[in-house]
C-alpha cells in the first residue's frame, strides 16, 4: 500500500509538471487571440485536473492512459514548430548578420549601426565592414541589467589598433510589435540571432533609451583566443543565416552561447549556475582568470560602470573612447 501510494503521488507530479507544461506550450504557440489561446490552456488544464480526479476516484490507470496519449498528440504537434528566417521582423533585427574571413582580413555583412532616439525613433542604418584580425588588440564583456535581479544582458565587444570596435550580441529575434518574455524563451517563442553592431548604437540603446545599467570589463585573452571567439561569432552567425534556431532561455541565451564557443578553445572551462544568472558573472570571470585579479573585483566593477558616461556622450564624441575614459577626479 505504502509503495502504491508513493507511485501515485509521483505519477500525479508528473501529469502536474507535463500539464503545466503543456498549458503554457499551448498559450505561447497557439495560433489566435488571446481569448483563443485562453480557451485552449483551460481546456488542457481540465483535462490534467480530469485526469488526475478519475484516476484517484476509480482507482484506475485508464484516466492516466488517457491523458498520456494526449499528451503524446500534444508533443507531435509541437515537434512540428519549426523555426524560420522568414516573419515580420522589428526593425533592429530585420537583416542577419554573415560573414566573410580570407587570411586575416574579415568582412562583416549587415553590422547595425543606428542612431536611437527612442525605441520607435531612430535613424536605421545596416552597414558593411572590414576588419583587420591582425590588429586585434581586447576583448571587453559588457554586462546590461534593466533591474531583473540576477539577470543581465551580456555583449562582447572587440576591439582593434585602430580604436574601432565590434560587438556581438546574441539576441532574441522579435517579430514587429512582439515583446520580451523570459518564460516564452522556453517554448519557441523567439528565434535566435546574432547582432553586430557599432558600440553607439547596441551601448547607447540600452543607457541612454531604455534606462539601463551598463558595467564593461576587460577580458584577459591571448591575441590568438581573441581571434578564434571572434571567428566562433562569424561561424555561429553564417550557420543561424543558412539554419534558423530557437532562442531558449537556459540553453541558448546571450551567455550560454557565448560559453559554448569558449569551450571550443579552453575545453577545460568549467560550467556554473553564473552562466545563467548572468548578472554574477563577473564572479564566474574572475575565478577563472579571464578578468585582472591584480583588483579587487568590487574595484573593477566600479572602474566598469559606463552608464553615467554612455549617457553623457554626445554625437560627436568617440563614444568608445569616451565610455573607456573615466571621469576626472
Amino acid at each position: 500500500m505504502i509503495v502504491r501510494g508513493i507511485l501515485y503521488v509521483l505519477l500525479v507530479l508528473v501529469v502536474l509538471l507535463s500539464g503545466s507544461w503543456g498549458a503554457l506550450a499551448l498559450w505561447y504557440q497557439v495560433p489566435g487571440g488571446i481569448l483563443v489561446r485562453w480557451l485552449v490552456s483551460i481546456i488542457w488544464g481540465l483535462i490534467v485536473l480530469a485526469a488526475i480526479v478519475f484516476a484517484w476516484s476509480r482507482r484506475s490507470g485508464l484516466p492516466l492512459a488517457a491523458y498520456a496519449l494526449a499528451l503524446m498528440v500534444l508533443l507531435a504537434w509541437w515537434s512540428t514548430i519549426a523555426p524560420s528566417n522568414h516573419r515580420d521582423w522589428a526593425d533592429d533585427v530585420s537583416r542577419m548578420l554573415t560573414g566573410n574571413v580570407e587570411g586575416e582580413r574579415a568582412t562583416l555583412y549587415n553590422v547595425r549601426n543606428f542612431n536611437w532616439r527612442s525605441d520607435q525613433d531612430y535613424d536605421a542604418r545596416w552597414e558593411t565592414r572590414n576588419y583587420d584580425l591582425d590588429q586585434l588588440s581586447n576583448a571587453d564583456v559588457i554586462l546590461s541589467s534593466w533591474g531583473v535581479p540576477g539577470i543581465s544582458h551580456a555583449l562582447l565587444s572587440f576591439g582593434f589598433a585602430d580604436g574601432s570596435h565590434v560587438v556581438f550580441s546574441v539576441e532574441i529575434r522579435r517579430r514587429r510589435g512582439q515583446s520580451f518574455s523570459s518564460i516564452g524563451g522556453f517554448f519557441k517563442r523567439y528565434e535566435r540571432t546574432i547582432v553586430a553592431a557599432d558600440e553607439r548604437d547596441v551601448i547607447r540603446v540600452r543607457t541612454n533609451v531604455r534606462g539601463e545599467d551598463d558595467h564593461l570589463y576587460r577580458l584577459q585573452m591571448s591575441k590568438p583566443a581573441m581571434r578564434e571567439l571572434f571567428l566562433a561569432y562569424v561561424k555561429e552567425a553564417n550557420e543561424l543565416a543558412a539554419k534558423p534556431a530557437f532562442y531558449n532561455t537556459a540553453t541558448s541565451n546571450c551567455v550560454t552561447i557565448v560559453y559554448g564557443m569558449a569551450k571550443q578553445i579552453d575545453p577545460g572551462l568549467p560550467y556554473d549556475y553564473r552562466l545563467l544568472l548572468t548578472s554574477y558573472l563577473p564572479g564566474y570571470l574572475y575565478q577563472v582568470g579571464a578578468l585582472d585579479t591584480g583588483y579587487p573585483l568590487a574595484v573593477l566593477t566600479k572602474q566598469g560602470d559606463i552608464t553615467a558616461r554612455a549617457r553623457a556622450s554626445g554625437t560627436s564624441d568617440d563614444f568608445s573612447r569616451a565610455i573607456r575614459t573615466p571621469p576626472e577626479p
